[in-house]
């Protein structure tokens, strides 16, 4: 995609803070975070969106769940909770049209979830 943000920080034509890469995904600090711990992890492969996963895809999304969780060990944020977000389309929130997890921590989150 050629105007794609992500996939031009896969590219490395966009700098960004990258904690962590691999061949099928990178996260990088969110540039507008909105908690202490504000971590995007984008798979290398444009899917625009979580309604854009396909069969195939499944692996990927396995993969994107446990690096997730490593990283929020890597940033000790695994003990007292954090939060993996994915919005999907405009009323979801999704302003970026890249599959992107938030990883969210470093302070009692809020939101519309609760029990």
């Amino acid at each position: 995609m050629d105007n794609c943000i992500f996939c031009k920080i896969v590219n490395g034509e966009i700098p960004s803070r990258i904690i962590y890469e691999d061949e099928h995904v990178i996260a990088f600090h969110d540039i507008n975070p909105i908690a202490p711990i504000h971590i995007l992890l984008i798979p290398r492969l444009h899917i625009s969106s979580f309604n854009d996963i396909l069969p195939e895809n499944k692996e990927l999304m396995g993969h994107m769940a446990w690096v997730s969780k490593e990283i929020a060990k890597q940033n000790k944020i695994d003990e007292k909770g954090y939060r993996i977000v994915f919005n999907c389309g405009e009323h979801g929130g999704q302003e970026v049209y890249h599959l992107h997890a938030h990883i969210l921590g470093g302070r009692l989150l809020g939101g519309l979830v609760k029990r």
